[in-house]
C-alpha cells in the first residue's frame, strides 16, 4: 500500500460553513447538461457562472482528461440475524472492499446488535459470518464464494448505495457515470456525471483527450473527518489502478506543457497519490494507495479539475481547497449558495483552472 503524506494540517473547523437543507440536490438536473457550472481561475481566484453545456468551451486542443471509469454495484444489503433470545433482527450489511478472496470490509446497522460469529442472511445461498469488529466501526466479513460472485448476487438482492442526503434511492442509472466500466465502487465518482456522451463528444471535437484511471471509491472518499485537528484523521486507503498507456499519455502532456485536467476528487487522489509516491512522477501502479491531500500539498500532475460541492468538514472540501486556497473556495461556495446552485453528488459543478 502507498501511503503519502498530505502538506500542511490545520483544524477542521476551517473548513465548515453553512449549508441550507434546500440547496443539497435530490435528483440529477435534467437534462443533466442544464446543472449550473462555476468556473474558478487559480490565478485571479475570480468565479464566474455558466452551465455545463457550456463546459466544452474551456479546454483546448491538446487537453488532456482524465477521468475515473469505476463502476458502482449495488453494495447495500439488507439481511437477517438471529439474537441470542431467538429473534431475527433485520441487518443493513455495507460492504466496502473485498479483503481476501472470500471476505469483505464492511459496516453494519445496527452494528451493536451484531457480535463475531453470527451469521447474516440476506437469500437463499447468500449468507455472510462476521468474522471481526473494528473500533473504527468496521467489520470483517466473510462469504462461500469469491468477490466476482459477492458482486453479482449483490447486484441481483442489493440496492444502489446512495447517500443520507438523497432521501430517495436512485436509479442504477442515475447514480453511475455513463463511461463506467470497472465494477467495484461502492460510490459514484459524482463530478463524473456531467460528462454526459454529448458533452465528452463536444470535447473531443475540441481536440482534447481521454484517459482512463480506476479509483474504487470507499471508505477514504466518504467518511467525514469527525477530530478537531487535520491531522489526526483517519484516511482509509482505496484501490487504484494506472496503466503504463495512461501513465504514458499524461506524462508526454506534462513534458509538453498541455493541461492536464482531472473530473473528480478521486482522479486527483489517483494522478498525485502515486506520483509523490514515486518522486513526482507518474508511474504505472495497481494497488491500494491511502492519500489525504490538505493545504501545503505540492501537485505535480493536474493543472484543474472539475468537482462537485462537497460537504462541510469534509476531505473532499481540504482537497479542493488546497488545490486553489481555502478562502477562494468558501468564498465560491458563499456565493453559489446565494446564487441557488444546487449541492452534492446530484448537484451542480466547480470547474477549476
Amino acid at each position: 500500500m502507498l501511503v503519502v503524506k498530505c502538506g500542511d494540517m490545520t483544524s477542521t473547523t476551517d473548513f465548515d460553513y453553512h449549508l441550507p437543507p434546500e440547496s443539497i440536490a435530490q435528483t440529477p438536473a435534467e437534462p443533466r447538461e442544464s446543472a449550473n457550472l462555476m468556473v474558478v481561475d487559480r490565478k485571479t481566484y475570480a468565479n464566474t457562472h455558466h452551465h455545463v453545456l457550456d463546459l466544452p468551451t474551456f479546454f483546448h486542443s491538446g487537453d488532456v482528461i482524465v477521468i475515473n471509469n469505476t463502476k458502482v454495484f449495488k453494495c447495500r444489503l439488507f439481511g437477517t440475524i438471529q439474537t441470542a433470545s431467538g429473534i431475527l433482527k433485520t441487518i443493513e450489511l455495507f460492504l466496502v472492499k473485498p479483503i481476501t478472496a472470500t471476505t469483505w470490509m464492511a459496516l453494519l446497522k445496527p452494528g451493536k446488535a451484531c457480535t463475531v460469529d453470527m451469521i447474516i442472511s440476506i437469500a437463499d445461498q447468500f449468507q455472510a459470518t462476521i468474522l471481526e469488529k473494528h473500533t473504527d466501526g468496521t467489520v470483517i466479513v466473510s462469504f462461500p464464494m469469491e468477490t466476482d460472485r459477492v458482486i453479482d448476487l449483490a447486484n441481483v438482492y442489493g440496492h444502489v448505495p446512495n447517500p443520507p442526503y438523497i432521501k430517495t434511492e436512485p436509479t442504477a442509472l442515475q447514480y453511475q457515470t455513463s463511461y463506467a466500466k470497472v465494477v467495484g465502487s461502492v460510490a459514484a465518482p459524482t463530478a463524473g456525471f456531467h460528462l454526459t456522451p454529448a458533452i465528452r463528444k463536444a470535447m473531443l471535437e475540441r481536440g482534447v483527450t481521454f484517459v482512463e484511471i480506476t479509483l474504487h471509491v470507499g471508505l477514504g472518499t466518504f467518511l467525514p473527518i469527525k477530530s478537531d485537528s487535520l491531522d489526526t484523521h483517519v484516511m482509509h486507503a482505496e484501490w487504484v489502478s494506472v496503466s503504463k498507456e495512461s501513465a504514458d499519455t499524461i506524462n508526454a502532456a506534462k513534458q509538453e506543457h498541455r493541461r492536464v485536467i482531472a473530473i473528480g476528487t478521486t482522479t486527483v487522489r489517483t494522478l498525485e497519490g502515486v506520483a509523490q509516491a514515486h518522486h513526482g512522477t507518474l508511474q504505472p501502479f495497481s494497488g491500494d494507495i491511502n492519500i489525504f491531500i490538505c493545504p501545503g500539498f505540492h501537485f505535480s500532475v493536474i493543472d484543474g479539475m472539475l468537482t462537485n460541492f462537497h460537504l462541510p468538514k469534509s476531505t473532499l472540501l481540504v482537497l479542493v481547497s488546497a488545490f486553489v486556497n481555502r478562502e477562494t473556495i468558501l468564498r465560491c461556495y458563499l456565493d453559489a449558495i446565494a446564487s441557488h446552485f444546487r449541492f452534492y453528488s446530484f448537484g451542480d459543478a466547480m470547474l477549476i483552472i
